[in-house]
């Protein structure tokens, strides 16, 4: 117990640390907000599926397990991450509030249907954020290669998000749950918002790296 008040005894003192914080949760809970209903709309607009290289050669297979409880567990992990230092916080936060709010405006564009031969993935928790339509770009990809490139400095996590973002992309094209441009413009897309995470938020890329010390 004291191990957990001498972790966060400085956060809760810092004024400009629980400014940052309440401001991340909220822009955070605002993404899901839009992003649920930018998925309603592509959902409800979407026209007919295509062809793809992969998907149109390979069969179905059931990947409903790894595709809901692998993501589960995933995000738990970076929960557990953010608990043990809550300086990564606000950082992460932010550049996943940015990366929602901008995949929300992508699936808003475009409303290819899903490729016919998909499996159906059996959870009420997963379809209240992502109605089925929104496909480009890949989620499941994107965010634990943000992740990746957040913790860029230490190998280990690095090394787990990378591979969870490949192993989330050949899960998705093997339930025929996106299509292969989902996942390969998942990659480049989540470069370019992690860029811009760190231009638009600087201080809290500091923190993330250096701790409180650098804003006192």
């Amino acid at each position: 117990m004291n191990y957990i008040k001498n972790i966060y005894r400085p956060y809760i003192k810092d004024y400009k640390f629980i400014v940052s914080f309440f401001i991340s949760l909220l822009m955070l809970v605002s993404a899901l907000v839009v992003n649920f209903y930018a998925g309603t709309y592509a959902t409800g607009k979407a026209s007919n599926s295509v062809t793809d290289i992969v998907l149109s050669n390979i069969r179905v297979f059931n990947v409903d397990g790894i595709f809901v409880y692998g993501a589960i567990i995933f995000w738990i992990f970076i929960a557990l991450l953010c608990a043990l230092e809550p300086k990564r916080i606000p950082f992460i936060f932010k550049s996943t509030s940015l990366f929602v709010l901008i995949r929300s405006v992508f699936i808003s564009l475009t409303h290819i249907g899903p490729f016919p031969s998909q499996i159906v993935i059996n959870s009420n928790l997963l379809a209240k954020f992502t109605p089925g339509g929104d496909l480009f770009f890949s989620a499941h990809v994107g965010l634990p290669f943000l992740l990746a490139l957040i913790f860029w400095e230490n190998a280990r996590i690095r090394f787990i998000c990378v591979a969870s973002a490949v192993i989330f992309g050949v899960v998705v094209l093997m339930g025929h749950l996106h299509y292969s441009i989902d996942v390969l413009a998942a990659f480049f897309i989540t470069y370019t918002i992690y860029r811009i995470a760190c231009a638009f938020f600087p201080k809290d890329k500091k923190i993330f790296t250096s701790g409180l010390e650098s804003e006192n």
